[in-house]
């Protein structure tokens, strides 16, 4: 058997190898390394993909995320409500920017914010919601742009984790992720669904206006050269980070799909175990393109199954070990514990397994048939 990556970025590169390679010699052979056509071309085909009007790159998700908020002409002290559980960065820009974080807590069932603890954390400061689509589920966003417009709020979707994700509306139609807020990052790291060779990102927006202010923001505050209009940054998506992404774009849907089969045969080896609560998995499962698969392990050791899984060679994780309202650089006298039971209890519970493009039938079964050893 291959050896069990948590991301198997080599072997998904020795399949596209050959395109990869032409599309980054492309760069070095014209020079045009920042804002090159390569850059260009992405953009494009990533708006076209997504179906919609705006994409600008970046140099990194946490970026994305930062410019999206200085765009909006958020003012220091405006309160800004995001899920406890969650990565850093999210948080982490709302703190830079020196508006005030809110963290709430997220629904048991799908791990995303709880739409109930949105309404009960409004306040006349609440100015933006920035729900974050967890592990490649798509979040509740027609409740969330719901109590949006019902209270001017604006919406900055977390994409970082679920690009190719669809969001369903009651009426039947079908958005992506990223394309429903006023605003949205992503993040193309390395071991994202669809990730670059370094770090990389980008913006989405529907908003003319908006996106405009962006393009500023992204490139030193300049739409002409030397005339700085707005306060802005240095955050560009390199040329040879996009020939990769040029590369792979065309084949996200097949990631995205060659993950959902794994999850699948992975959900279905713990189906009914008493131990286990697996990710939910819908019948035609675009809504959810597991960025991770994540596991709850309820009354049994969670840690000791960890232990267990890396001693036969086994890579997993847990995402996230504490909540962000416990997190050192996040205290605040506001946040009770009793806001939190959901994602205090997750933190006790997830582990999440191997999930990439290139995961194989022997490959599951031996995780699978490791995890049921332990709590058999």
């Amino acid at each position: 058997m291959k050896k069990i990556q948590m991301v198997d970025l080599k072997s998904q590169y020795e399949k596209i190898k050959t395109t990869v390679d032409a599309s980054i010699q492309e760069v070095l052979d014209t020079t045009t390394y920042i804002n090159g056509p390569k850059v260009h071309e992405f953009q494009k085909n990533l708006e076209e993909y997504l179906d919609v009007k705006h994409v600008i790159p970046c140099a990194n998700g946490t970026d994305a995320l930062q410019i999206a908020m200085m765009a909006l002409g958020l003012k220091p002290g405006d309160e800004v409500i995001t899920a406890d559980f969650t990565f850093a960065a999210t948080v982490e820009v709302i703190a830079l920017l020196q508006l005030t974080p809110v963290l709430v807590d997220v629904d048991a069932v799908n791990m995303n914010i709880s739409i109930e603890a949105i309404k009960k954390a409004i306040t006349p400061k609440t100015k933006a919601i920035v729900p974050v689509h967890l592990f490649g589920r798509a979040a509740n966003m027609e409740a969330i742009m719901q109590i949006a417009n019902e209270h001017n709020l604006y919406v900055i979707e977390d994409n970082a984790q679920a690009i190719g994700a669809n969001c369903k509306f009651t009426d039947g139609t079908k958005k992506k992720a990223g394309t429903i807020g006023h605003v949205a990052s992503t993040s193309f790291f390395p071991s994202k669904n669809l990730g670059c060779y370094g770090d990389g990102g980008a913006i989405f927006t529907n908003d003319d206006a908006l996106a405009h202010t962006i393009r500023g923001i992204v490139n030193h505050g300049m739409y002409v050269r030397y005339h700085h209009d707005v306060v802005g940054v240095n955050s560009r998506l390199d040329s040879v980070q996009a020939a990769v992404l040029n590369a792979k774009l065309p084949l996200l849907d097949s990631y995205n799909q060659a993950r959902q089969n794994a999850a699948r045969k992975y959900s279905a080896a713990f189906e009914g175990h008493k131990n286990i609560i697996a990710p939910m998995i819908c019948d035609n499962c675009d809504c959810h393109v597991f960025h991770q698969y994540t596991l709850r392990i309820i009354d049994a050791d969670r840690n000791a199954l960890m232990e267990h899984l890396l001693a036969k060679g086994i890579p997993c994780a847990i995402y996230y070990p504490i909540p962000l309202h416990l997190q050192k650089a996040y205290l605040d006298s506001r946040y009770k514990e009793e806001d939190f039971p959901v994602t205090n209890q997750l933190v006790k519970e997830v582990i999440s397994l191997p999930m990439h493009t290139e995961l194989d039938n022997e490959q599951i079964k031996f995780i699978t048939d490791s995890v049921l050893e332990f709590l058999k």
